[in-house]
């Protein structure tokens, strides 16, 4: 009895219009793309004077060009997806009755069911081929002996590439037999069927075949152990599954691997070892048998010879060109080789014509037997000749075969089942068992309902993120290279000019590309807190490497808008023109912002001042730690330096040489010999705390300043410019972070989700990215538990259709 099934038709539909759907979607993205690319091609090659905006359009060329690979990639995809869908809709049509409501059950043949039962035995085990345990036809021969030509005629098809003499099988392949209303082969990957009652789609067969072949061998070898699966069906064939191997040898020829023979022989042993594996050997007639090595494989494998088919082939010119005709009688008795055989069987496979075709072969084989003075004079018997009766014999063999081990195995697998189970219950009691498909699935899930979470993040934690982030990366730079310059000029229309003029450097070179940077950067960081904020209570590791893996795949791809600078540039210039301070709460918060600001450039200066003179007298004295030589060499300059400042607080930045020699030689008076480079660079730490400290005081009386500063009196005291210049900063910040949470939240967000949603499909469609990326015990342990109950359910079902077959 036959496995059936009944598919949706709705389902299907539905599913095929989402198709439909997607691929519309495609095709004008498509569009689009190529569209874009023409444009961007043209302003390339327009204007040689434009060089920078050529450099620029040549990139965007290239990456509209990736983008147009990658849509080409997926439409490409969803027509597969779409042609797969309108066939299974095209079968259910077909399948209607007269009224079109009730669909046919489709039926599975019964070397069908035993075929799958073989293929999921080798998906679920990679080493399979030599633990299997279930019956197949092996068919084994030295090179050249006619063994694919056998299986040819049984097939009743000219399947296999032709070759002079030279090896055409470089790899097992598995053939299904079985009969059917019309001649047809379908590789197992595939669902394209060649009509072998057509000339053309034999030669593609064959080309096919050949191609396989030759992509399985690598690194330089000459044979493979990679099978390729094929199914024939046809009218009269007889139902089995036959292997055919590379053709044994004996010497390995210029332009094989060395290790050739060893690897045919290897592959051929783990095959024959199968305690259930019928083996055909295949003998050539037309050579001395002592030539023979097969033979000897064979013994070695089946001594008993309780499951050997010999076949001597090519008889005709056996019986030709042998001196002693006797001989072939002894070989068809099993009395030359020491081998043992189950039976013995003598057939001809055509006049070495590749291009003959099966019918021709069969007349010749006939015409050839029906004369032979073999039979004639009794040394051969009618039972035992013809590819025919080969074919009937080797069929009956392999379904007892079958039948007394089938159920053997499906014990196995249900013992194995049960201990997988068993092993389940005591390592994880509390958690379904999901395979890595499913377990892809629900990551996928809980990925997207973070990448969600994004876009509720609210506008005011954005900015402050923004803003902090930014100035703790321009802070160095506006203090450094602004601030402090500025401070050193004598006059407040030298500070106000100086400030200017840095401002405007400074926002149309680095600020912008800064800012988006730090937008960039947060973006990422915040992805990655969503990606990673789960790992509490209900944290399930087993998704850790592929999260990280799906974040930094899409954060790889994200591009942040080209436009984002530009537009930034005038928001931030514009910003920072503006010194109109409006009110009291203004002027406060900016006095705050640099009081803060100089606090802490204090503290690092006085930071390094500490390293730089060692500890004070009360850590020498509690901590029992004295300074070194330089370190003393640094405290003496330092105090003498300091010396120097208290005679003139209004002292310039810069030490002139007089006052370095100076200095030098103050100190040498008291034996300390020091070089000028340590006193200018202990003079700048030096100077640079006594301006922080002198910029703080000022800063303090300033509060008071907003009065004169709104009234413009001019008051030497209180020329607050550098509290203007802090509060020009300040607004500049609060800008630039609401532009850029806006960028954030009206686009940028939605483009991540976007390209989160497409590293996940693409990693959908990679096993090889989704086993490397689940993995562990648990893991693993649900996969073999999904297979063996696959295997188990498939072999119970071929059971219970083999005991309802006649």
């Amino acid at each position: 009895m036959s496995l059936g099934f009944t598919p949706s038709l709705s389902l299907s539909v539905n599913s095929w219009q989402g198709l439909l759907g997607e691929l519309i979607l495609l095709q004008e993205q498509l569009k689009q793309h190529e569209e874009e690319a023409r444009r961007a091609a043209g302003n390339i090659n327009t204007g040689n004077s434009q060089q920078k905006r050529k450099a620029t359009d040549k990139e965007k060329v290239d990456q509209l060009q990736e983008e147009l690979l990658q849509t080409q990639l997926k439409y490409q995809r969803i027509l597969e997806r779409l042609e797969k869908e309108n066939k299974d809709l095209r079968k259910l049509l077909l399948q209607k009755d007269d009224k079109g409501i009730h669909q046919r059950k489709m039926k599975k043949s019964l070397i069908d069911m035993y075929s799958e039962v073989l293929d999921i035995l080798s998906d679920y085990d990679a080493n399979y081929n030599t633990q299997d345990h279930l019956p197949r036809v092996v068919v084994v021969g030295d090179q050249s002996a006619g063994k694919t030509s056998v299986l040819e005629m049984i097939a009743q098809a000219r399947i296999f590439p032709r070759g002079s003499g030279e090896m055409m099988t470089r790899s097992p392949v598995k053939v299904t037999l079985s009969e059917g209303p019309h001649h047809v082969a379908v590789f197992k990957d595939s669902s394209r069927e060649f009509d072998l009652s057509k000339e053309s789609d034999l030669a593609a067969l064959r080309d096919e075949i050949e191609v396989r072949m030759r992509k399985s061998v690598r690194n330089g070898q000459t044979v493979s152990p990679e099978t390729i699966s094929l199914s024939v069906k046809g009218p009269g064939i007889q139902r089995m599954v036959l292997v055919d191997l590379p053709g044994v040898i004996s010497t390995v020829t210029s332009g094989m691997a060395p290790d050739t023979k060893e690897t045919i022989f290897s592959i051929s042993k783990a095959y024959m070892q199968n305690p259930n594996a019928i083996i055909l050997c295949i003998q050539d007639g037309s050579v001395d048998a002592e030539r023979s090595i097969v033979t000897d494989l064979v013994s070695q494998m089946d001594p008993q010879g309780r499951r050997t088919i010999f076949v001597l082939t090519k008889v005709d010119l056996a019986e030709k060109n042998v001196a002693s005709p006797s001989r072939i009688q002894q070989i068809i008795e099993g009395k030359l080789f020491p081998m043992k055989a189950l039976g013995y069987f003598a057939v001809v496979t055509g006049k070495g014509n590749t291009n003959e075709s099966i019918d021709s072969i069969k007349d010749y084989e006939e015409e050839f037997f029906q004369g032979s003075s073999l039979l004639k004079k009794g040394m051969l018997k009618a039972h035992q000749v013809t590819t025919k009766n080969l074919s009937l014999a080797v069929s009956d063999c392999f379904w007892k075969m079958v039948r007394a081990s089938v159920e053997q195995q499906a014990d196995a697998f249900k013992a194995t089942r049960f201990n997988l189970e068993t092993e389940w219950k005591n390592n994880y009691p509390r958690l379904r068992e999901l395979d890595r498909n499913e377990l892809f699935e629900k990551a996928k899930n809980e990925i997207l309902d973070e990448v969600i979470s994004l876009t509720q993040v609210t506008p005011k934690h954005w900015e402050e993120i923004l803003q902090k982030t930014l100035w703790e990366r321009v802070s160095t730079h506006v203090i450094e290279n602004i601030y402090l310059p500025a401070a050193q000029t004598m006059n407040s229309g030298t500070f106000n000019t100086t400030v200017d003029i840095k401002l405007k450097q400074w926002t149309d070179k680095q600020l912008p590309n800064k800012a988006v940077e730090v937008a960039w950067e947060t973006l990422q960081q915040e992805f990655s807190r969503f990606m990673t904020e789960q790992k509490g209570k209900e944290h399930d590791d087993i998704f850790d490497k592929l999260k990280e893996a799906v974040k930094e795949e899409s954060i790889k791809r994200h591009k942040w808008n080209e436009q984002a600078e530009d537009s930034l540039r005038v928001i931030q210039h514009n910003a920072l023109e503006d010194r109109s301070i409006s009110d009291k709460q203004q002027w406060d918060a900016a006095i705050h912002f640099m009081e803060d600001t100089l606090k802490s450039r204090l503290k690092d200066t006085e930071s390094v001042i500490h390293d730089m003179v060692g500890p004070d007298w009360k850590e020498r004295w509690f901590s029992w730690i004295s300074r070194t030589p330089e370190q003393h060499t640094r405290n003496e300059t330092k105090n003498e330096l300091e010396k120097m400042l208290r005679v003139n607080e209004d002292h310039p930045a810069y030490l002139a040489s007089d006052e370095v020699t100076t200095v030098r030689k103050n100190l040498e008076a008291r034996a300390v010999e020091v070089d000028p480079v340590l006193i200018k660079d202990t003079w700048h730490q030096v100077y640079r705390r006594h301006f922080l400290k002198t910029a703080l005081g000022h800063c303090n009386l300033c509060r008071r300043g907003f009065y004169y500063y709104q009234r413009h009196f001019v008051d030497s005291e209180l020329e607050c410019n550098d509290v203007v210049l802090f509060w020009r900063i300040q607004r500049m910040l609060g800008i630039t972070a609401n532009t850029l949470r806006q960028q954030l939240t009206n686009s940028e967000v939605r483009r991540l989700e976007k390209n989160v949603k497409e590293v996940l499909e693409d990693f959908a469609e990679d096993n090889d990215k989704k086993v490397n990326l689940l993995t562990g015990k648990r893991v693993q342990l649900a996969e073999d538990l999904k297979k063996v109950r696959e295997i188990q359910e498939k072999l119970e079902a071929f059971i219970e259709a083999l005991h309802q077959e006649k």
